[in-house]
């Protein structure tokens, strides 16, 4: 019992760790993505990341599990959850064609209240009013960002919060992934239905990539891959209710990158709507802890 009590907050930090490194990853993809967005279409951005992500998805998969990592029990599903992450990626890049990357990053921080809805919709399950309310209250915090009406509005400012939606689809398709298969053959197949997508999708709106932009495609798909690995690897560590509030470490990376890189300062709109939208987020998060 003794070991057991000193393993387990080992293991938490390093859980916390690697969800914060996961993040920090997938925050610098995302600056790597707006700059590439100037030149290059999303399906081709997209599919290049994956095509080059595909070969180190396949290894570590086949490393950590072997043949049986290489098979899935219900291709299909992989099939529409990649049909659903492309449509996420797509809406995320055409609005960090357009908006500040901190401003894009909060928006799809809206996606813990779109779960809750769709959780009630589409899966019938029970939710209770104290969630309820964390999301109307979100949904609140996002309006205070888009800010729908006035002078300030961008029609653009909706593909992250559609990002948002097609996100929360992807969580919630996870229940279609057969229990028996690895985490690491979710991520493969993933990764393999985004190439296939973007693929088919590429040749309408493919331009030649300059020399000087091969070491970006370069970066975003290892800084995707560590990222997305680093995270998966992070909830196999210890439990999502530990380590699922980190993944808002994002929006200080994106305000960081953001500055740094473009000069960029969100307003005090922005502000104020993410961190209705973070409190939000963290109340949905404590209240499925509680529950569980």
């Amino acid at each position: 019992m003794r070991a057991l009590t000193e393993i387990a907050p080992s293991r938490s930090i390093g859980g916390i760790a690697l969800m914060c490194a996961g993040i920090a990853c997938l925050s610098v993809n995302d600056a790597i993505a707006k700059t590439l967005t100037d030149s290059y279409a999303p399906v081709q951005i997209l599919f290049i990341r994956n095509a080059i992500a595909l070969l180190p998805a396949l290894l570590i998969a086949f490393s950590t599990g072997g043949k049986a990592a290489l098979w899935s029990y219900r291709p299909m599903a992989h099939l529409i959850r990649g049909i659903i992450w492309t449509c996420a990626a797509i809406m995320f890049f055409l609005g960090l064609r357009h908006l500040g990357l901190a401003e894009a990053t909060t928006l799809v921080f809206a996606a813990p209240i779109f779960i809750i809805a769709l959780s009630s919709i589409l899966l019938k399950e029970h939710v209770g009013w104290r969630r309820w309310s964390a999301a109307v209250v979100g949904f609140i915090g996002v309006l205070v960002v888009v800010r729908p009406g006035s002078a300030t509005f961008q029609l653009v400012a909706l593909f992250p919060v559609g990002t948002a939606l097609f996100y929360a689809l992807l969580m919630i398709g996870s229940r279609w992934v057969d229990p028996r298969e690895s985490p690491w053959t979710v991520m493969l197949y993933l990764v393999g239905a985004g190439a296939l997508i973007n693929g088919l999708l590429s040749p309408f709106y493919w331009v030649p990539i300059r020399p000087d932009d091969i070491w970006m495609f370069l970066g975003i798909a290892v800084f995707g891959t560590a990222g997305m690995t680093m995270i998966t690897q992070a909830f196999r560590f210890t439990s999502a209710s530990v380590v699922a509030h980190y993944e808002y470490t994002g929006l200080l990376w994106a305000i960081l990158l953001g500055w740094l890189i473009w000069r960029d300062v969100p307003d005090l709109a922005t502000f104020v709507g993410a961190g209705i939208i973070v409190v939000s987020g963290l109340f949905i998060i404590f209240r499925e802890r509680q529950l569980k």
